[in-house]
């Protein structure tokens, strides 16, 4: 029977894939409209409509889905289920209500935690171990639908929220076969979500801004968990300075402070702990390792310097 599929990003592709691949009748595949971005200000569309073209399926970019029209063009096509994959939107009653088996979402936590819009990044921030993947059937909360399967996933150390999200991407597509199959063999029983839930809202720009008043292994999670978008970031005289790789090292400093500069090395300090630079990003450079940045935009910096907000430079 039909299936329509809602997804947007990157995340969502393996989902679709596996779709095809499996041999679902994948009649629609809904996707946020194209957007203009990028230094050329081009017109790029989302990960999701390049795969459903290059298999030939049907795309609908609707602006509104709360729409009477596009609504019943969903009904017209009589799904089995609809699938939600990071999407993007919240789906309103009236779409709910269309598939024969309800609306299955998978979405990238262990429910109830981490509801919400950004649970990858949030797990990383939150300096959680494990997370992994949830499909649940959906109704008009915010993730707080019946759980239908979850499999669990570590957090490795070295883990920022691209390397994660690739790796929960690929569990996601497996687990939404096999949660459609055990639905179709009456197998598998939606249960309650159990446990107290956290929150995991979207992420803005200025949440990327450095605390350096926090120890360093709550900077370096955060570091890792706002990669590659919107990325930490501190300002040094007045220019941001995103900081995209570093390592936690023994010792403690006054907030902010450069503690150590060498030919290869920048080191600044946390009230617990110290945060080793590798990889930064200048404003308006490009992303590059520690020494080639201390040999060119960097070689300024000076040990007793101070990083922190604008107001501080």
């Amino acid at each position: 029977m039909a299936i329509i599929f809602f997804g947007t990003p990157l995340f969502a592709v393996p989902a679709l894939e596996k779709l095809i691949s499996s041999g679902e009748d994948v009649v629609l595949v809904v996707t946020q409209p194209d957007r203009v971005g990028g230094r050329g200000h081009r017109i790029i569309p989302p990960p999701v409509k390049i795969v459903a073209e290059r298999e030939g399926l049907a795309v609908a970019q609707p602006e509104s889905i709360i729409s009477e029209d596009f609504t019943n063009r969903l009904k017209a096509l009589n799904p089995e289920f609809i699938v939600v994959v990071a999407y993007g939107r919240i789906l309103p009653k009236s779409v709910l209500q269309i598939p024969l088996r309800g609306c299955i979402n998978v979405h990238a936590s262990l429910l109830p935690g981490h509801r919400g819009a950004a649970p990858i990044q949030w797990a990383i921030i939150s300096g959680d171990k494990k997370t992994g993947i949830t499909t649940m059937l959906m109704d008009e909360g915010l993730d707080t639908g019946d759980i239908l399967l979850q499999r669990e996933v570590d957090i490795r150390e070295e883990d920022n929220a691209r390397t994660l999200s690739e790796r929960l991407s690929v569990v996601g597509a497996e687990l939404l076969v096999e949660t459609l199959s055990g639905l179709r063999a009456g197998k598998l029983k939606p249960r309650p979500q159990r446990g107290e839930p956290s929150y995991a809202p979207i992420l803005k720009k200025n949440d990327g801004l450095i605390d350096w008043s926090l120890s360093a292994r709550m900077i370096y999670n955060r570091v890792r968990g706002l990669y590659p978008w919107p990325c930490a970031y501190t300002y040094y005289r007045k220019k941001m300075l995103k900081l995209l790789k570093v390592e936690v090292v023994e010792g403690h400093g006054q907030p902010g402070e450069v503690v150590h500069k060498g030919r290869g090395d920048l080191i600044v300090a946390t009230p617990e702990g110290l945060i080793k630079i590798l990889e930064v990003q200048m404003e308006g450079k490009k992303p590059m390792g520690i020494k080639a940045f201390l040999q060119g935009t960097g070689r300024d910096i000076r040990k007793g310097d101070r990083f922190g907000g604008l107001q501080d430079n």
